[in-house]
């Protein structure tokens, strides 16, 4: 039996023995000046699941960032429609005129009791029940465009919930453009 200076094990003469790659998992073979061998650098395979990510991640994340103006006047459209209802929904409950006022100048709308005071806010307590678009970052993209109901930019409910006169309210962000129709007698709200 002798020692294997280079490979640090005993051998016995005349045996024949398998690489120590194969027997030992741990083995790590030396290079040509006695040094390990190291590996450096990223397989092609590693490379491919990387770009596969990456590109996963943009085509989620570029359609985002290009529809946030689809996004924002969508949003504003469902809640101009649902104050719009709740104005409708105060005058047939408290059985007195309640109105909606729009000033497509400023991108605001509030609303208004009969008195033709603003009302306060049902959730948000301590302030009025008014909508600015340009201070609000969530809408800040949507201009009011048209406010027509009679030729005035006000819709008004009597206490059955029927509008005074019908009519329609247009919003835009960027391209894109949205409808509000409040229907006259029903007061039947609809977006387009």
């Amino acid at each position: 039996m002798y020692r294997d200076k280079n490979r640090g094990f005993a051998r016995m003469p005349g045996l024949a023995y398998p690489p120590r790659e194969l027997c030992c998992p741990h083995f790590v073979p030396r290079g040509r000046h006695g040094s390990r061998r190291s590996r450096s650098g990223f397989t092609l395979v590693e490379l491919l699941i990387v770009m596969a990510i990456l590109s996963i991640v943009a085509l989620t994340a570029i359609p985002m960032m290009s529809s946030a103006a689809s996004i924002q006047i969508r949003s504003a459209a469902n809640m101009l429609a649902a104050d719009i209802e709740y104005a409708r929904s105060m005058a047939i409950s408290r059985g007195q005129n309640y109105s909606v006022e729009f000033d497509k100048d400023t991108d605001r709308y509030w609303i208004e009791d009969q008195a033709g005071n603003v009302i306060p806010h049902p959730v948000k307590k301590g302030f009025d029940y008014v909508m600015d678009f340009r201070n609000d970052s969530r809408l800040k993209r949507v201009d009011i465009t048209n406010a027509a109901f009679g030729g005035i930019a006000r819709v008004e409910f009597d206490c059955l919930g029927s509008p005074v006169n019908g009519g329609v309210i247009n919003l835009q962000a960027g391209a894109i453009t949205a409808t509000i129709t409040v229907e006259p007698v029903t007061g039947f709200i609809s977006i387009h």
